[in-house]
């Protein structure tokens, strides 16, 4: 029976792995196009911030409208809320949803998504494998 070194063995192992691209510059929100009128604020990419984010618009718009503190409706591929808002304060509110709800908390990547676990809602990240309960919280405008 032939005899090998361990250094020889995971240096075989490590040439088999398939190479993989590490960083977390692969998801970068795209710029938020919201504008002021009048009295209202229209959020005009929302849906497709929603889509990169891979979460529902109705999850998002909730957790805006709550966090906002205001009235608001999805018309198309956009969201209107009532009250003027800069794009900095949405831009605020997206991060604060993705680090609740996307970016998993082991890793920080962004590849999860909610799992029912008995009567709980769980995050679970495909990447890490990492699951962790979904905190209902309360509002909380900074």
């Amino acid at each position: 029976m032939e005899e090998y070194k361990y250094e020889d063995l995971l240096e075989r192992a490590l040439r088999g792995l398939p190479s993989t691209k590490t960083g977390d510059s692969r998801f970068i929100i795209p710029e938020l196009k919201v504008f002021i009128e009048g009295k209202t604020t229209i959020f005009d990419n929302f849906d497709a911030i929603c889509g990169y984010m891979n979460r529902e618009a109705e999850h998002v718009m909730k957790f805006l409208l709550k966090e906002l503190g205001t009235a608001g409706k999805m018309e198309g591929n956009r969201a209107i809320f009532q009250g003027r808002f800069p794009n900095e304060e949405v831009g605020h509110q997206i991060q604060r949803y993705m680090d609740e709800y996307v970016l998993c908390w082991e890793c920080k990547k962004p590849d999860t998504h909610f799992v029912k676990m008995e009567r709980v809602w769980v995050l679970k990240c495909d990447a890490c494998g990492a699951i962790r309960p979904i905190i209902k919280r309360k509002s909380g405008r900074v």
